[in-house]
């Protein structure tokens, strides 16, 4: 992506100033490979505030699960950003890897790239932020260089919510018409004007930036995430336009099916994607890790297809849930579902360049054999 030198200081010096609330004096800390936005994002911003930046190598569960609180805890770290994937991950360890150091200098937690679950939200909260920590679940993307959405510190939240538009951008959720959804129903999130830290192209391909962001609709950016606003004003995200479930012509998002599986006690992580039908057009499939004491059995199979079936309805009951030991995903923890699917039905992944670990997809194929 291509991003210029003002336009991307000025609108992260922002964000980190007035999303994050970083003072002089303060630490924060993101949890993420430098080669995705939040990099960039905390380094430019923390020091153009004349804030700290911690910055660690390694994974944050090693050379112990507590890593990370005890980070925290030995550099008084007042800002901690997050994903969804990572708060998933460190919950199997116990509390006593998070109560077992003092993480009372946190102030602030920040999360970012993709939904959340509300049990792992309100774990984040509740477990690390002693419920005193507001959540500044923000999204936008390294094409954007900077975020669509976020809550500020002053805010009013409810669980998993982005709140609504980042400071400076005029952000809707269009249907298939063009037009504003009305409140609750999912759309396609899009921007209608420009913002500062706003990309001037792909590196040496400017009708692949023209085709992925600006011809759908003119002069609107369509930014490739499902969105909905509900009765009350509050923003939230459903997944990527393009991984979306469609049973029986019923739109679904992989991170609802993903919310009812979260809310067993026994799942740790799960990916749901949709796989051909000859007569609903597609069936979904789940695959999912759960924790080292449960046993993965036919009979527990049974119990999270009856789970998201009684969340979700019947028309969105799993054909198959599989379990496995690991989701293929990037460096920044995001799952990378259309590798599951590809592994799933036998198709061609594609690029798979930024896996971490693209081993895993081997434990999908095992799965279904």
């Amino acid at each position: 992506m291509l991003h210029v030198h003002a336009g991307f200081l000025v609108k992260i010096a922002e964000e980190v100033a007035y999303q994050v609330d970083l003072h002089q004096g303060e630490v924060l800390h993101w949890v993420t490979d430098l080669g995705w936005i939040m990099g960039p994002w905390e380094i430019v911003g923390a020091l153009a505030l004349g804030s700290t930046v911690l910055l660690t190598e390694g994974a944050p569960n090693f050379p112990g699960p507590d890593r990370l609180w005890a980070t925290v805890a030995r550099h008084d770290v007042t800002t901690l950003g997050v994903s969804p994937t990572l708060i998933r991950a460190l919950i199997p360890a116990g509390l006593e890897a998070v109560r077992g150091h003092d993480l009372s200098s946190l102030r602030i937690l920040a999360s970012t790239g993709e939904p959340w679950n509300p049990e792992p939200y309100r774990w984040l909260m509740e477990e690390v932020g002693g419920g005193r920590c507001p959540i500044i679940n923000l999204s936008g993307g390294t094409e954007v260089g900077a975020c669509f959405l976020s809550p500020l510190p002053i805010t009013e939240l409810k669980s998993c919510t982005l709140r609504g538009p980042a400071l400076g951008m005029d952000v809707d959720v269009w249907g298939s018409d063009g037009k504003p959804v009305p409140a609750g129903d999912v759309g396609e999130l899009v921007c209608k004007q420009p913002w500062p830290a706003m990309t001037r192209g792909v590196w040496g391909d400017d009708e692949r930036y023209l085709d992925t962001y600006w011809r759908r609709w003119p002069g609107v950016w369509v930014h490739g995430d499902w969105a909905s606003i509900d009765e009350d004003g509050f923003w939230f995200l459903h997944g990527r336009s393009d991984d979306t479930l469609s049973v029986a012509g019923k739109r679904l998002g992989p991170a609802e099916v993903g919310s009812a599986l979260a809310s067993h006690p026994g799942v740790v992580e799960s990916a749901a994607v949709g796989v051909p039908h000859d007569v609903k057009g597609e069936t979904i499939w789940c695959f999912v890790i759960v924790k080292p004491d449960v046993e993965r059995s036919g009979a527990l199979a049974r119990e999270l297809r009856d789970v998201v079936a009684d969340q979700l309805g019947k028309a969105f009951a799993p054909s198959k849930v599989l379990f496995v030991d690991d989701l293929p995903k990037t460096r920044s923890a995001k799952i990378v579902r259309r590798a599951i699917r590809a592994a799933a039905i036998g198709e061609d992944p594609g690029d798979l360049s930024s896996l971490e670990n693209p081993g895993s997809l081997a434990g999908i194929r095992a799965s279904i054999a």
